[in-house]
């Protein structure tokens, strides 16, 4: 079953490109790449081993 995530912005993300990676000291946040609004860390290591099919 695919993961999906309704950003607060409308944007639905789905895959690893929906996603903005922001480097950090320890580890990396993710954002949504329309909004920059970060994406919770369970949410976004499921998105980001997501492909299109």
């Amino acid at each position: 079953m695919a993961t999906t995530y309704r950003c607060p912005c409308g944007a639905t993300l789905r895959y690893r490109q929906d996603l903005h990676k922001e480097p950090g000291t320890v580890t990396s946040t993710w954002k949504c790449k329309d909004c920059g609004t970060p994406v919770p860390g369970q949410i976004a290591q499921r998105l980001r081993h997501q492909h299109p099919s």
